[in-house]
């Protein structure tokens, strides 16, 4: 952990996290792109290749999106900086959810709400896929690891793995390599 780290206050973790629970629309990938773009680009907090780590580590254990926001308060301030970041995030989402939820079954069946919830079904998968570009221009740097990313995309896609099982192949995979290289080299 840097010095700069050390310095970030839990009340600056809660904020961050609380606008990006607030305004990160679009699902799970979208939220990792905000959080990866303040956390990473702008802050500084962690480093592009620990965030990585962090994005891995939350594919395994279910909602990735809040995995990533506590991953990066614990980076930032141990336990309790992983926990004041998950509250942050949650937070306004519980209470937005929650007022989106009784809208919804107390209007579901007008035109005008059936309409806008599906017009917005297209710009969801756009927002995944501009993520998943940026992130692969900015993580996939020669042919190992251009090749690594489209295995694990056919592994997922036509094989119909489980992400687990991609990512624990890609560390099997990464081990046994590096273990060829130092042998070799």
């Amino acid at each position: 952990m840097s010095d700069n780290v050390k310095r970030v206050s839990l009340t600056d973790i809660f904020l961050t996290f609380t606008v990006i629970g607030l305004t990160g629309f679009g699902g799970g990938m979208a939220i990792v792109a905000m959080v990866e773009r303040i956390c990473v680009r702008e802050k500084g907090w962690i480093s592009a290749e620990e965030f990585m780590h962090g994005l891995a580590f939350g594919q395994i254990l279910g909602p990735f999106s809040l995995n990533v926001c506590t991953f990066t308060g614990h980076h930032l301030r141990g336990i309790r900086g992983g926990i004041i970041a998950a509250v942050g995030f949650i937070f306004p989402s519980f209470l937005l959810v929650s007022l989106l939820s009784w809208i919804y079954f107390t209007y579901n069946k007008l035109p005008q709400l059936q309409a806008a919830l599906k017009g917005t079904n297209p710009v969801i998968i756009g927002l995944i896929v501009v993520v998943a570009i940026d992130m692969g221009r900015k993580q996939i740097k020669g042919k190992s690891s251009a090749l690594l990313a489209l295995v694990a995309f056919g592994a997922s896609v036509f094989l119909k793995l489980n992400a687990a099982w991609v990512l624990l192949g890609a560390a099997f995979w990464s081990i046994c390599s590096s273990y060829v290289r130092r042998r070799l080299g």
